[in-house]
């Protein structure tokens, strides 16, 4: 990266893909949590699935593994590694 204006923009690009990948891993939880859990006026013990009931399997099992590995290959493939130093840049005839 040469120029400043061009560090600014990978770190706003980077900055929007770990932005909405924390907001999409809400919305997965808070589906996941909330859509799959049993009814309040259900009594009946729910569906147990690995001896968990579905919406925490989902919610607190599986989201953080398939988000972790999002986030892995976020930094694998968007961020991007750039020198913090302030380079002068000269002017040659």
């Amino acid at each position: 990266m040469k120029t400043l204006s061009d560090r600014y923009r990978q770190a706003h690009r980077e900055a929007k893909w770990a932005v909405g990948l924390a907001l999409a891993y809400f919305l997965w939880w808070y589906v996941s949590a909330y859509a799959f859990a049993p009814a309040i006026t259900d009594t009946a013990i729910p569906e147990l699935y690995f001896g968990f009931p579905l919406w925490f399997l989902l919610a607190c099992i599986l989201g953080p593994i398939i988000f972790t590995a999002l986030c892995g290959l976020m930094v694998k493939y968007i961020y991007q590694d750039m020198s913090l130093e302030i380079e002068k840049e000269s002017h040659h005839e």
